[in-house]
């Protein structure tokens, strides 16, 4: 079959400059890319006959030569010769100038892995609200991977490139069915992904580079965090296979339940029970601090049951500054037993006018009322 202008493969005008044949070329390997059409053969073939085109024409000396001569040139007088260019050809060709843009570099680009990184583990931290309103320094025991000391986290003597992904760190398995070619790839079994072995691994690792290893660890914790807060310890994770960087600690917060305060944000809410001597004159009572100290609350004249009172700043420190409140959500309290003389006494308050709660209507003609829509 006679072979194809290059111009014509390419889809470029003779005049057309490198970055304009770059261009052109780069869209038509990718759109023709064996990985990305399995079993096409007639992908794979505009794929090859692209990149003889670009070969040609992205080379000044090459081009000229292509121009004057075409494909008769012989190459002994300084044309071109592709007889014995393959599909091997084509892919290196290709990752050579778009290796760092293709999906399929770590395949098809022997020596370009670059080193495995470790991965990021995850602990939890329990805190008191106490702590949180303080700061602490928390130890933690953490087993990870840790780069070997007899081998310096290399993983052996002797370093060779795998034999059998020829230092790809992938293998490549071409199964046929009758749905047509599948193309699969892995991981390589003999490296381990890394492309290169040992021909003396190292016998404390296994030629891994890293060992298990269980280690205290202090994280500072800083005041104000709350749940679902963490800490990065960059570097503290698994150190990575074969002297690979380490991946990442993360500190996850988690909260205790406080047996007093519930926490809103930086406010702490607090129940405070007053006796309806105190709501009805007002007062001053106690109330606890997260501090393990109290606090004096001010309790107006005619204080509800339900209403809330703040104690400013006394609160929870903001992780950006400044500090909540203790909100005092009031509630009316009621002597289990009354003997006999206090019975009386509130006998007769109870009838007293101004102790009442002002005439309206029931609370059941009000609920009649509301499913009536009136």
């Amino acid at each position: 079959m006679a072979r194809r202008d290059y111009y014509e493969v390419l889809g470029v005008a003779r005049t057309a400059s490198e970055d304009e044949v770059k261009k052109a070329y780069r869209k038509l390997a990718f759109e023709n890319h064996p990985d990305r059409n399995p079993g096409d053969a007639a992908a794979e073939q505009r794929f090859k006959e692209a990149t003889e085109a670009y070969e040609v024409l992205r080379d000044a000396q090459k081009r000229s030569h292509y121009d004057r001569f075409g494909h008769a040139r012989e190459p002994a007088a300084g044309g071109v010769d592709f007889s014995g260019f393959d599909l091997a050809d084509a892919l290196r060709a290709f990752m050579r100038d778009f290796g760092g843009d293709s999906p399929f570099a770590d395949f098809f680009t022997p020596g370009r892995r670059a080193p495995r990184e470790g991965d990021d583990l995850q602990v939890r931290v329990k805190l008191t609200l106490e702590e949180i309103a303080t700061g602490i320094e928390k130890k933690i025991r953490v087993k990870h991977l840790r780069a070997c000391e007899t081998c310096q986290g290399r993983g052996g003597t002797g370093e060779t490139t795998c034999s059998q992904c020829q230092g790809r760190g992938q293998v490549r398995r071409v199964q046929q069915s009758l749905l047509g070619q599948f193309v699969n790839i892995a991981t390589c079994p003999q490296c381990m992904g890394e492309g290169k072995v040992f021909r003396e691994p190292c016998r404390t690792c296994n030629g891994e580079g890293r060992i298990p290893v269980t280690e205290t660890i202090a994280v500072k914790v800083p005041a104000g965090v709350t749940g679902g807060n963490f800490i990065p310890l960059r570097g503290m994770g698994d150190a990575g296979p074969r002297g690979g960087p380490p991946g990442d600690l993360i500190v996850l917060i988690e909260e205790k339940p406080h047996p007093v305060f519930e926490r809103h944000g930086d406010d702490l809410l607090l129940e405070v029970p007053v006796s309806f001597v105190t709501a009805a004159l007002g007062g001053v009572v106690e109330v606890p601090t997260l501090d393990g100290g109290v606090a004096q609350l001010e309790v107006p004249a005619g204080t509800p049951g339900g209403k809330v009172l703040r104690l400013r700043h006394r609160g929870l420190p903001g992780l950006r500054g400044g500090h909540g409140d203790i909100v005092a959500r009031i509630s009316i309290w009621v002597p289990p037993k009354l003997n006999a003389a206090d019975r009386k006494r509130l006998e007769e308050l109870g009838r007293t006018e101004g102790l009442r709660p002002p005439p309206g209507k029931t609370l059941f003609e009000r609920m009649r009322n509301a499913f009536a829509g009136t």
